[in-house]
C-alpha cells in the first residue's frame, strides 16, 4: 500500500460529516463553496486529518446487502446462487429493455426497464466484460475476457449464441462501426483493437495503441476511434508520466495521434461521445506524484477527473475535476450523456455516487475563461481559476453546475441513460440505481438483480480494497494505486517510510504475501504489516481488524495471469532459447530467481541506485511472475523495458551476466521473462 506519515489528527476544523457510510445521504450532495488555491503551498497541511470512528463500519456493512427480487423468467441459462458482478450495460433501441453483462455469472442479464425487473438470463461461455446492440437491436455483442478471449454474437429474440469470434488477450469496450459491418474491439493486455469483418465473421487485423486500451469510442461520422489507454507507457522517473487517448483514422486503419493528457493521468475508464458529435469525455484519476506524499487533503495524492475533448480539432478542451475542496470523489469509471446532450454523468466507483453535471453550463463556463491568466489585481486574487490552464487544478470549477448523487449500490461501474432516467450498476451490491435526471433533486432508487447472497470473505475483501469511503474524504482508495486488481499504476511516488526524496514505483501486490519482505528496500516485513500501515497512513483511518484480515485474503488469492507472450498457453519458441539462457551460470539469472515464485526473498545491492538513492542501499529481489504487465521496471521505474533491465540498466552485470549477450540473446532472455 502506498503509505503517508500520520503524526497527528486533531477534530475535525469544519464540522463536516466525514462518516464513510454509504447509507447516509441518499439525495443530492451539495457542493461546498470552498476555494483552492492553484498553489502547492496553500493546501491545507496534514492536521486536517482525523481518525474516523471505528463504528462506521457498523453502519457501512448494510450498505452491501441486497434485497430480495422477484424471480425472473429464465432463458438459457438458471439464476445464479453466486455473485453477479455486473460490469456493463446497454439500452436497447426501443428503450424497453437494459442488458447487464455480469462478470461473475457469465450471464448477460435482461432487464425490463418499464418493469423493473429481470425478464431472460443468457448464458456465455466466458465472463462478460463489454456490450453492444447492432441498430435494429437483433444482435447482441459480448466480449468475453480471458487470456483467449472471445466475442459472442448473440441473438436477442432467442437469446442464443448466434456465433463466437476468436479475440486477443481480455477484449473489453466493443464498439461497431457507423455501417454496423465492423467490431471494433479493444485486446487490453495486447495492446491492440481488433478490427472484425461481421459480414464475412473473421478478424481482419490489429492496431496497435498505447498501453491497455480499456474503452473505445466512435465519432458520429465515423472517422476516428478514440481508445483510452488506462496506464501511462515508459520511464516513471522523468517529469511528465500520463496515459493517452490514441486516436485510430478508421479508413487508413492506423494511429494518427496519441493525445496529451494532464501530467499523473492514470486509471483511464470510459471514454464516450456527445449526443451532438462535438465532444468527448473520458473518466480519469490523476494522481500527482510530482510532490512528496505528506498529505492527503485536498487532493495532494489523487484527484479524480473528466477530460473533455474537442473533436473538431482532435484535441483535448480541459480536464475537470469532479471533487469538492474538502471531499474526493475517487475512482471515476463510467461517463455517459443524456440523450439531449443536457446531463453529463460519470459514476464513482470509489465513493458509490453519481455526478450529474449540467454540461451546456460547464461549456459556457470553460468558454469564459481566457487562454493564459490575466495580470494579478486585487479584484481576482480570490478566483480559483483565473485561465483555462488553472482548471484542472481547481477543485470547486464544478460548484453549482452539478448534483452528487450517492447511490444505493456498491462499486459502480456501468452507466447507461435511456430518456430522462440514469441506469447505474453496482458491481459488488449486485443491483441497479435508477436515477431520475429530470428531478430538481435527483434521488437514486434500488433495484436488486438477485436475491441477497452473503459475501465471501475473499469477495469482501475485494470490495474494501476497491472502496474509499473508508479513507479520510474519499480521496482515494487502495485501488486508486494498485488498480482494482491490485496491480499498479505507473507512477513513482515519494513515500515517507524511507524518507523524503526518495521517489519508488508502485509495485504490484500480487504474491505479496508470499513474499516477504514488501516493498522495495523491505520496510515491511510481511504483507500483513504492510496492507495495516496502507490503511493508517494512505488511507488515514482506523478500522477493525476484518476490513485488513478480509484484504488479506483476497490478495492472497490472487494469481499472475496467463502472458500474452504465450503462444497457445505456451512459451514460444524464442521464450524457450531465453529460458536455458536465464537457467545457465554464465547469467546467473537463476542464482537469485531460483524458485517458483522467481525470487530467493533476499536484498542485494545490485547496482540500481540513482542519485536520490542512499548509498549501498540493498533492494528487494521482486518476483518475476507477470513482468509483462508490471512495467517501469526496477524501484525507480527508470527501466521503461524488460531490454533496458538487462542492458542499459545493468552496464557491470550487477544483477546478472548480460553484457555478453549477443542482440537476439537479448531478445529471447527478454521474451522469457514477459512470457512468466
Amino acid at each position: 500500500m502506498q503509505e503517508m506519515l500520520n503524526d497527528s489528527r486533531p477534530a475535525n476544523p469544519s464540522g463536516e460529516d466525514w462518516t464513510p457510510n454509504p447509507m447516509r445521504a441518499r439525495g443530492v450532495i451539495q457542493v461546498s463553496p470552498s476555494r483552492l488555491s492553484n498553489s502547492q503551498s496553500a493546501i491545507c497541511n496534514w492536521q486536517c486529518a482525523i481518525f474516523l470512528p471505528l463504528l462506521v463500519l457498523l453502519n457501512f456493512l448494510p450498505a452491501c446487502s441486497r434485497s430480495p427480487a422477484p424471480e425472473p423468467v429464465t432463458n438459457n441459462s438458471p439464476a445464479t446462487s453466486g455473485d453477479l458482478a455486473p460490469a456493463a450495460l446497454a439500452a436497447s433501441p426501443d428503450t424497453q429493455n437494459l442488458y447487464i453483462a455480469c462478470a461473475a455469472a457469465k450471464q448477460v442479464l435482461v432487464f425490463s426497464t418499464g418493469q423493473r425487473q429481470i425478464t431472460k438470463r443468457l448464458a456465455l461461455p466466458g465472463e462478460p466484460s463489454g456490450l453492444v446492440l447492432s441498430p435494429d437491436g437483433a444482435r447482441l455483442f459480448v466480449t468475453c475476457a480471458g487470456p483467449a478471449g472471445q466475442v459472442c454474437v448473440v441473438d436477442t429474440a432467442s437469446g442464443k449464441v448466434l456465433k463466437t469470434l476468436a479475440a486477443g488477450h481480455t477484449p473489453l469496450s466493443p464498439v461497431l462501426s457507423s455501417d454496423a459491418k465492423t467490431l471494433f474491439v479493444c485486446d487490453r493486455f495486447n495492446d491492440c483493437v481488433s478490427l472484425f469483418n461481421l459480414r464475412g465473421g473473421q478478424e481482419e487485423g490489429r492496431i496497435q495503441v498505447a498501453r491497455e486500451p480499456v474503452s473505445a469510442a466512435l465519432t458520429r461520422d465515423g472517422r476516428f476511434l478514440l481508445v483510452a489507454n488506462h496506464l501511462p507507457r515508459g520511464r516513471s522517473d522523468v517529469p511528465y508520466v500520463a496515459a493517452t487517448v490514441s486516436i485510430i483514422d478508421v479508413t487508413r486503419r492506423k494511429v494518427i495521434k496519441e493525445l496529451r493528457l494532464p501530467n499523473g493521468s492514470i486509471n483511464l475508464r470510459q471514454i464516450c461521445v456527445s449526443p451532438n458529435g462535438k465532444y468527448a469525455c473520458l473518466a480519469q484519476t490523476v494522481g500527482r506524484f510530482q510532490v512528496p506524499v505528506t498529505q492527503l487533503a485536498r487532493g495532494w495524492v489523487n484527484t479524480s477527473a473528466i477530460t473533455l475533448i474537442d473533436l473538431a480539432s482532435l484535441e483535448m478542451l480541459n480536464t475537470v475535476l469532479l471533487d469538492d475542496p474538502d471531499r474526493g470523489a475517487a475512482n471515476p469509471w463510467a461517463a455517459a450523456w443524456s440523450g439531449d446532450g443536457r446531463w453529463l454523468c460519470v459514476t464513482h466507483a470509489g465513493t458509490h455516487e453519481l455526478s450529474v453535471i449540467d454540461f451546456p453550463a460547464l461549456l459556457k463556463k470553460l468558454a469564459a475563461l481566457p487562454a493564459t491568466p490575466p495580470p494579478p489585481s486585487v479584484k481576482d486574487s480570490y478566483v480559483s481559476s483565473r485561465s483555462a490552464a488553472d482548471v484542472s487544478n481547481d477543485l470547486s470549477f464544478l460548484y453549482g453546475l452539478r448534483h452528487r448523487v450517492q447511490l444505493n449500490g456498491h462499486g459502480p461501474r456501468a452507466l447507461s441513460i435511456v430518456g430522462s432516467r440514469a441506469f447505474v450498476a453496482g458491481y459488488f451490491s449486485d443491483s441497479l440505481d435508477v436515477v431520475d435526471l429530470s428531478a430538481a433533486t435527483p434521488v437514486a432508487e434500488s433495484v436488486a438483480l438477485g436475491p441477497r447472497q452473503p459475501m465471501t470473505t475473499a469477495r469482501r475483501g475485494e470490495m474494501y480494497f476497491n472502496d474509499a469511503t473508508i479513507c479520510f474524504q474519499g480521496w482515494q482508495s487502495c485501488a486508486s494505486c494498485h488498480d482494482d486488481d491490485a496491480r499498479v499504476d505507473g507512477l513513482n511516488w515519494d513515500l515517507l517510510n524511507d524518507g523524503i526524496g526518495t521517489p519508488k514505483d508502485t509495485k504490484s501486490l500480487v504474491l505479496a504475501h508470499q513474499t516477504p519482505p514488501v516493498m522495495s528496500l523491505g520496510v515491511r516485513a510481511t504483507a500483513e504489516i504492510a496492507v495495516r500501515n496502507g490503511i493508517a497512513n494512505s488511507l488515514a483511518t482506523s478500522l477493525p481488524e476484518e476490513v485488513p484480515a478480509a484484504m488479506d485474503t483476497w490478495l492472497t488469492s490472487l494469481k499472475p495471469a496467463p502472458s500474452p507472450h504465450l503462444v497457445n498457453g505456451r512459451p514460444s519458441e524464442a521464450a524457450r532459447r531465453g529460458e536455458k539462457l536465464f537457467k545457465s551460470p554464465d547469467t546467473g539469472c537463476a542464482n537469485c530467481h531460483d524458485s517458483e515464485l522467481f525470487t530467493d526473498l533476499h536484498s542485494y545491492n545490485v547496482g540500481t541506485q540513482n542519485p536520490f538513492d542512499k548509498e549501498d542501499k540493498e533492494f528487494d529481489t521482486p518476483t518475476l511472475r507477470e513482468l509483462w504487465r508490471t512495467s517501469p521496471y526496477l524501484h525507480d521505474g527508470s527501466a521503461a523495458t524488460i531490454r533496458d533491465v538487462l542492458t542499459t540498466r545493468n552496464p557491470k552485470d550487477e544483477h546478472g551476466k548480460t553484457s555478453q549477450l549477443t542482440a537476439r540473446q537479448l531478445d529471447d532472455l527478454a521474451e522469457y521473462l514477459l512470457s512468466l
